[in-house]
């Protein structure tokens, strides 16, 4: 309408006031009764009780907030789910190694149990057989004739398990470790029941009692003295079994080389075998050696028993 100030440059409506001037040429205002029921139509209502009724109703800023917070907590859950998705193959690697040092102690337990039931199974030749089967040869070529053949079969034993290995499969890493320990063990222990038989030590007792003093010459690596009571006691006391366990774990770990895959682990896995193998001779040799006896010194030693199911 013609001389009425536009709407954007009216003033506030007050609700307690009287309507003011409007024109600028000092004429009076449009009734109350008409433009004032125009205004407050026009006008938003009044929610929060202010007097500026032009800005609307206020924003909230504590409603905002927890309306950003759920937006913050999902993309923090997809970054958390991105990760393992990144890491892929590696985060599994990671987990299937945690877990497998959680079983080692419990394998180790495990092994000790079944070595301990293979000893008194393992076929030992006694001094007459290895005479007869290697006739002409004194003790010390005797059992450099022993201690080759023990290597070629722990060697054997590397190269099967490390060409099992070939493909890595996690799961099957701790199984094809403890084949090769086991594997290993009743190698060694025939070896160094034979060198004791070689050396005129034979240790006294039963079948179960010369099994378990030569399971505690494989384990502590020396050889067992008949004439010391402790030591013999303490092969067949409880204190074997805890350093049996010892040994087997570190021979898990010295044998963890041989799982390298594409027959790597093969040659790894013989060489190392050959010279854990050798060491051991060699040192329960050094100890068999110092209280020897000669073969024509002997007195006449009973044929050795032989386990009902050899291992």
């Amino acid at each position: 309408m013609a001389g009425e100030t536009p709407f954007r440059k009216r003033r506030p409506w007050r609700r307690h006031g009287q309507q003011a001037p409007q024109d600028g040429t000092g004429g009076t205002g449009p009734a109350e009764g008409g433009h004032a029921s125009a205004e407050r139509s026009a006008a938003p209502p009044d929610h929060s009780g202010g007097s500026d009724d032009e800005r609307g109703r206020s924003a909230s800023l504590e409603v905002a907030g927890s309306a950003a917070l759920p937006d913050l907590a999902a993309q923090q859950q997809q970054q958390d789910r991105a990760e393992p998705q990144a890491g892929g193959r590696l985060h599994a690697v990671k987990r299937g190694v945690r877990r497998s040092g959680e079983s080692a102690k419990a394998l180790a337990a495990q092994l000790a149990d079944r070595i301990i039931d293979t000893a008194p199974r393992v076929p030992v030749r006694d001094l007459a057989t290895l005479r007869r089967q290697f006739p002409g040869l004194g003790p010390e070529e005797l059992a450099d004739k022993l201690v080759t053949g023990a290597c070629r079969g722990t060697a054997t034993v590397g190269a099967g398990i490390g060409a099992a290995a070939m493909m890595p499969v996690p799961p099957a890493m701790l199984a094809e470790l403890a084949a090769e320990v086991t594997g290993v063990a009743a190698i060694e222990m025939k070896l160094v029941a034979e060198l004791h038989e070689v050396y005129g030590r034979r240790p006294p007792g039963n079948l179960g009692q010369r099994s378990t003093a030569y399971l505690t010459s494989w384990t502590e690596e020396r050889g067992i003295d008949v004439t010391r009571p402790t030591t013999l006691n303490a092969a067949l006391g409880g204190q074997m079994k805890r350093e049996l366990r010892q040994q087997i774990m570190k021979r898990m770990a010295r044998n963890l080389p041989n799982l390298i895959p594409f027959m790597i682990g093969a040659a790894v896995g013989a060489t190392m075998n050959r010279r854990d193998t050798r060491k051991l001779a060699d040192r329960v040799r050094d100890d068999l050696r110092k209280d020897q006896i000669p073969w024509d010194r002997l007195p006449a030693l009973p044929p050795l028993e032989q386990p009902l199911n050899p291992a």
